[in-house]
């Protein structure tokens, strides 16, 4: 659910007037005890609609007794944007769903989740501030892997997914040579983020790989985005463009029209965070769907990987307490899991559980990719998600989003572009 970082939401406005109230809860005492009202800030997408959220809160609020729930919906991609408008009106939402901490934990406005409340996750100190966790890492999302399809590889003479760098440039070459667009991306309008997968792909396999690391890092100054490692990844995606291996026309279209045109056969490889095996299993494309991890020079399965996604608490929530019980109560039921992974292909980081067993195909190719990467150490940070200690700078994921869809465009060169990343990072930390 940390689309950012993905998800191209497809959503009506949702005015606080229009739900009824003010974001920030309120008590109030009844003849059967207190009774609590709490403002839930969401998200909605073709894929996590409102019948999804509807029926997942009605599950939680069934064990938490007591627990009022208005569901307030971002208006647009950028949920993290909306919580700080709420919150300098004073109307920071009680409980929020995959929203960036950054910012909101280091002014005490987030409740930090004690061990013991994450004693059930699998990675219960991913992305900690200060040492702290403030969302529940409940989901591990892949971001990207390469979905392809295979009747273009076949078209191309390619009998198999590439495991090495080398064998990917032939294989995009092939393909080309058949008439077929090797690699399909957006980035139009709002969705710029669509335009960054095979750029943060090669972070993964060519500077995170080596220097997991790498950010903080680059928080202390002991590298630089032009440094050789980030300007060799930033170069072959460079040369991507420059081979016409990315099309670049794609950089006009929305997500929605991106993962459309993937379906409508304009390309043969879609660098996607794994929300998409989902989609692709749901409603299938007119051709067998496959996936691998984008190859590494060496041949070692990287993948990058964000875990995260899940809830974060108001520390002015009307009862702290109430509005973690609620939040866990929702994370860690399993029909609501089991919902997430239907919904939105999510490989749940929750210690014990067990995805359906009427997962579609593309799902489980997609979880074999990460089991492959994880059980060799070779799951690194997914550039441009991470959102704890060393992360980048508030401000700095749109900057990295616009510099993607200049690189592919060619309006900045690789050196171009991680200078301009460079002086804008030190002025975001100015």
């Amino acid at each position: 659910m940390h689309r950012p970082l993905r998800l191209a939401a497809l959503v009506a406005a949702a005015a606080l007037t229009a739900a009824g109230c003010a974001a920030g809860g309120s008590s109030v005492s009844g003849g059967g005890g207190d009774k609590v009202t709490m403002t839930f800030l969401t998200f909605e997408t073709p894929n996590l609609n409102a019948k999804y959220w509807d029926d997942a809160i009605a599950r939680a609020s069934a064990k938490v007794p007591g627990v009022t729930i208005k569901k307030l919906v971002a208006p647009s991609i950028d949920r993290t944007g909306y919580a700080k408008q709420l919150a300098a009106t004073g109307q920071l939402p009680d409980i929020m769903i995959a929203v960036n901490p950054n910012g909101f934990a280091q002014s005490g406005q987030l409740a930090p989740w004690t061990d013991q409340e994450l004693a059930d996750f699998t990675y219960p100190h991913a992305n900690p501030i200060g040492g702290k966790v403030y969302v529940l890492p409940f989901n591990t999302q892949p971001t990207p892997l390469v979905y392809y399809n295979k009747q273009d590889f076949a078209k191309a003479g390619i009998a198999a997914p590439p495991t090495t760098y080398a064998d990917f440039l032939a294989d995009c070459a092939k393909l080309k040579d058949a008439g077929i667009n090797p690699i399909v991306v957006g980035g139009g309008g709002n969705d710029t983020f669509a335009a960054t997968y095979p750029w943060v792909a090669s972070v993964g396999t060519d500077v995170y790989q080596g220097t997991p690391d790498w950010l903080s890092q680059r928080a202390d100054g002991k590298v630089k985005f032009d440094s050789p490692d980030f300007t060799k990844a930033t170069q072959k995606v460079a040369d991507l463009a420059k081979a016409g291996y990315i099309d670049t026309a794609g950089l006009s279209r929305s997500y929605a029209d991106t993962e459309q045109a993937f379906r409508d056969n304009k390309g043969a490889m879609y660098p996607m965070g794994s929300w998409f095996a989902a989609s692709a299993d749901q409603t299938k494309p007119p051709f067998d769907v496959g996936v691998f991890a984008w190859p590494s020079d060496d041949g070692r399965p990287t993948v990058p990987a964000y875990t995260g996604g899940g809830m974060s608490v108001s520390s002015k929530a009307p009862n702290v307490d109430l509005a973690k019980r609620w939040a866990l109560a929702f994370m860690e039921d399993k029909q609501n899991l089991d919902a997430s992974v239907h919904a939105d292909g999510s490989i749940i980081a929750i210690k014990g559980y067990i995805p359906p067993t009427d997962m579609g195909p593309v799902y489980n190719e997609t979880l074999r990719a990460y089991n492959e990467a994880a059980a060799s150490g070779n799951v690194v940070n997914a550039f441009n998600s991470e959102t704890g200690d060393g992360s980048l700078p508030p401000g700095m994921s749109d900057v990295v989003n616009s510099a993607a869809v200049d690189l592919i465009s060619r309006h900045k060169s690789a050196q171009d572009t991680v200078s301009f990343l460079d002086a804008q990072y030190d002025k975001a930390n100015r």
